[in-house]
């Protein structure tokens, strides 16, 4: 019989355990708003530029101002509305083989990393991300094309314990 304590630690640490029997693991709520941040960001300068320059070039400064001003509030709606999406369709599994991370839903892109292929990892954690306790796992592969695979805004201790869990993986493939 297990305590409590080592229920919890067996349901939290990832297992592999077969491809079939494991689930696509979704992203920490707390990650959200660094999703919304990272793409209304970027493109509430973009649309604000843009609208600044054709309200210049056409009517004048003053309209020049305004179209910049609506042009950053439709961008920084429009990176909200695709923030909210790449985080609700953004998911990662840790399986026998290897790392796969599943993002997109009209156009779904599955990336998978075989254990075998992994070079190093790397654990990175931005200012914004410490304060909610994420972390980007950077996992560099074999290979010159597309060498290393993000999983972003993961929970910090489930980095941990991917990159913990691959890095072991290493170990062992490098001793065999």
């Amino acid at each position: 019989m297990t305590s409590a304590s080592e229920d919890s630690a067996l349901d939290t640490a990832p297992d592999l355990t077969p491809a079939a029997q494991v689930e696509w693991q979704a992203l920490p709520a707390r990650a959200r708003p660094l999703f919304l941040l990272d793409t209304s960001i970027s493109l509430g300068v973009l649309f604000g530029v843009a609208g600044v320059v054709s309200g210049t070039l056409g009517l004048g400064m003053a309209a020049g101002i305004a179209a910049g001003a609506t042009g950053a509030l439709l961008g920084i709606a429009t990176g909200i509305w695709i923030g909210t999406k790449q985080f609700n369709h953004c998911y990662w599994r840790l399986d026998e083989h290897g790392l796969a991370v599943r993002r997109g839903r009209l156009w779904q892109r599955e990336t998978r990393v075989p254990i075998t292929r992994v070079q190093h990892l790397d654990i990175k954690h931005g200012p914004w991300q410490r304060r909610r306790k994420l972390a980007t796992l950077v996992v560099h592969t074999a290979g010159t094309r597309h060498s290393s695979v993000n999983v972003p805004h993961l929970d910090a201790d489930d980095a941990q314990r991917l990159r913990d869990r691959l890095g072991r993986q290493i170990d062992l493939d490098d001793d065999a």
